[in-house]
């Protein structure tokens, strides 16, 4: 613990989730404001989201790990990818990036167009049961998808990682903004509520990434790719590839921080 309050690569990783998540809710929450009058452009927003999350992972990926999300830094720790240490302080510098970049757009968008910057909310008819279940649902898959494209495990990995998650964050946008507004981040979530003080029903959009995120890495970790099985060791030897998952605590690698 004290090795890494000590050391500067750690203080410049909780740097970059702090700025890595300022940045993507600048811009995420910044499309997801109404301009113009007539139907939600759910599209335009969840790829907007989408697309600020790929960029970001790439720009800090090699530095923090590229979380920018309370929710997969609460899965690497469930993982045992990541000490309780590092994942709190993640946690902090996310929740205050977030609410600075709420705080940036705030001041740069005019009164009229603010409404109530973006804030997550439960559609008509959705009741906290339903909205919680789709949160969950909305993280487990990022939280999957995040794990299966940083295994350094698999064979023949190909394409971008980081926008694979994107694509991720687009999709969990273009079905969950009709349910809860696609939270699958608290701290893009939070953001919002402080800055309008507006707490209604806020609970459901830490409790429900949160399980997500905590079921992905198990789910991922212990059944579709346990780290250590007789059968993948065998595999491994015979095609001469290496046991473990690779995750060592390097600057270098997204899935080890």
């Amino acid at each position: 613990m004290m090795w890494e309050f000590r050391s500067m690569m750690f203080w410049r990783a909780v740097f970059a989730e702090f700025f890595g998540t300022m940045f993507f809710v600048f811009f995420g929450m910044g499309a997801a404001l109404r301009w113009t009058s007539g139907p939600y452009h759910v599209f335009h927003t969840a790829i907007c989201f989408g697309f600020a999350a790929a960029t970001l992972i790439q720009s800090i990926g090699h530095i923090s790990g590229g979380h920018i999300n309370p929710a997969v830094t609460f899965a690497y720790l469930v993982g045992s990818q990541l000490s309780l240490f590092r994942a709190v302080f993640y946690i902090c510098a996310q929740c205050l990036g977030a609410m600075a970049g709420a705080a940036a757009l705030y001041g740069v968008t005019p009164n009229n167009m603010r409404g109530m910057l973006a804030l997550n909310t439960l559609q008509p008819g959705i009741s906290l049961g339903m909205a919680t279940t789709v949160e969950v649902f909305l993280t487990l898959q990022l939280v999957v998808c995040i794990f299966a494209v940083t295994d350094e495990r698999r064979n023949g990995r190909v394409g971008s990682a980081a926008l694979s998650i994107g694509f991720s964050i687009t999709m969990g946008h273009l079905m969950g903004m009709y349910y809860t507004g696609a939270g699958m981040n608290p701290a893009r979530s939070f953001a919002p509520a402080v800055l309008m003080r507006n707490f209604i029903n806020h609970w459901v959009y830490w409790v429900g990434p949160m399980i997500g995120g905590a079921m992905g890495a198990i789910l991922y970790d212990f059944m579709l790719f346990p780290a250590y099985t007789g059968a993948f060791r065998e595999a491994s030897y015979s095609q001469g590839q290496p046991t473990t998952r690779g995750r060592e605590p390097a600057g270098d690698t997204w899935r080890a921080h």
